[in-house]
């Protein structure tokens, strides 16, 4: 039975915490890129994810920010010393499952090896528990809630893999905007990316292409409102990449893909930085496990 979980409360005389998130991936791994990256090239491309990863841990560093950092499997078993390094500034380490497979493109049992090894490679590395999962590309929905039962069954405590929004590669808008369990309170608990309703249905409003698209003030304006009216944790995600506009640029992109990855990617880090400035932020599990 589907129930919206507790909602956290500021400490007296205290801004609401919000929710930073990253999702650990390097620019060739994301799904818009699939169709025309193959898989296997990826052990022979330039990887990024290292440099870009330090900056942003030196950003989150200079303002105090604490954040939960979704890693691939991949990425982990490649560079260890990000994993270790994102434990060593007090971040929370999270998966984001072995090597970037859509959730809805695996069969159960592919699923479930995949969210356990990289459970298991992360915990090794990392040495803490890893309690958090998101899908790539938010790709648990209607059609494979049986996902979220593996997940539990593997050890996770919650995941941010269902986004309460109508896209063309994800979304299930029918979903809850704040966290919930779906299954009741012995189950998983599903922390969904912000949205605002406006004008009948769910705006995004938690990062991603849409943050760096609309401006700055908006994207602000909405998180804000979120905190204001709402009374809830705003829930934000980006990835490395997207702090990197050096980043090797693939021939043969289609308009939409090669639009969705690079719009105003020049100006995502000063953005990055102007919401570690404007509101108060933690790691995931502090604000929505670790409850009084």
């Amino acid at each position: 039975m589907l129930e919206l979980a507790p909602r956290p409360a500021p400490a007296p005389g205290q801004r609401i915490r919000n929710a930073m998130t990253c999702d650990v991936e390097d620019y060739f791994q994301v799904s818009a890129f699939a169709p025309y990256i193959d898989r296997a090239s990826w052990p022979t491309r330039e990887c990024r994810v290292e440099a870009n990863m330090d900056r942003i841990l030196a950003l989150f560093e200079r303002h105090g920010v604490r954040a939960t950092f979704f890693t691939l499997g991949w990425i982990a078993e490649r560079y260890p010393q990000v994993v270790k390094r994102i434990v060593a500034a007090g971040h929370e380490l999270a998966s984001h499952g072995y090597g970037h497979l859509r959730a809805s493109d695996q069969t159960r049992a592919e699923f479930a090896n995949d969210i356990r090894s990289a459970k298991a490679l992360l915990e090794d590395i990392g040495g803490q528990a890893v309690l958090g999962y998101r899908a790539p590309s938010f790709s648990i929905g209607r059609d494979n809630l049986w996902a979220l039962d593996e997940l539990l069954e593997a050890g996770y405590r919650y995941s941010s893999s269902i986004y309460p929004v109508v896209h063309d590669h994800y979304g299930m808008p029918e979903a809850p905007r704040f966290a919930f369990y779906p299954n009741g309170t012995d189950g998983l608990l599903e922390i969904p990316i912000t949205t605002v309703h406006m004008m009948g249905r769910n705006l995004p409003a938690g990062g991603g292409g849409y943050f760096r698209l609309l401006p700055y003030a908006l994207s602000r304006w909405m998180m804000a409102k979120v905190n204001r009216e709402d009374g809830q944790p705003a829930l934000f995600y980006f990835h490395p990449w997207e702090v990197d506009p050096g980043q090797p640029r693939p021939e043969g992109l289609g308009a939409k893909a090669r639009f969705r990855h690079y719009i105003n990617i020049d100006r995502m880090e000063r953005r990055i930085e102007s919401l570690a400035r404007d509101f108060a932020w933690d790691r995931m599990d502090n604000i929505f496990l670790n409850r009084p």
